[in-house]
């Protein structure tokens, strides 16, 4: 036999009126978006604002950009690959630029030394 004063099948914070006490839930409405893979997601929105709704909205399947026309979702956009600062650097500068910088940045350096 089980001892104790709690209720069995009770859990701390419910009172007599259980959920309700929260006080009532904002009307909602729930727009579809669909992306490029067919995926459809309803988010839901207060109706207050509905009409500020998100023209795009991230598909939790695929991570693609999901739109509200069916039709015609949005397309995936496209990853640029992660770049070194010296793809940027070069960019940039041309090869003259970057040779004629380490021969001014040497000289520098050798004057200092003394040589």
């Amino acid at each position: 036999m089980a001892s104790g004063s709690a209720i069995r099948g009770s859990r701390v914070g419910a009172g007599p009126m259980g959920e309700a006490e929260r006080g009532d839930a904002a009307p909602r409405i729930w727009i579809s978006y669909w992306c490029a893979n067919g995926h459809e997601t309803r988010p839901s929105f207060s109706e207050e604002i509905a009409d500020e709704a998100p023209v795009t909205w991230d598909c939790p399947r695929c991570g693609y950009p999901a739109g509200q026309d069916q039709e015609n979702p949005p397309s995936p956009s496209r990853n640029e690959p992660y770049k070194t600062h010296l793809a940027y650097v070069k960019e940039r500068r041309s090869e003259e630029d970057g040779a004629a910088i380490l021969d001014e940045a040497l000289s520098n350096l050798r004057a200092r030394r003394g040589r």
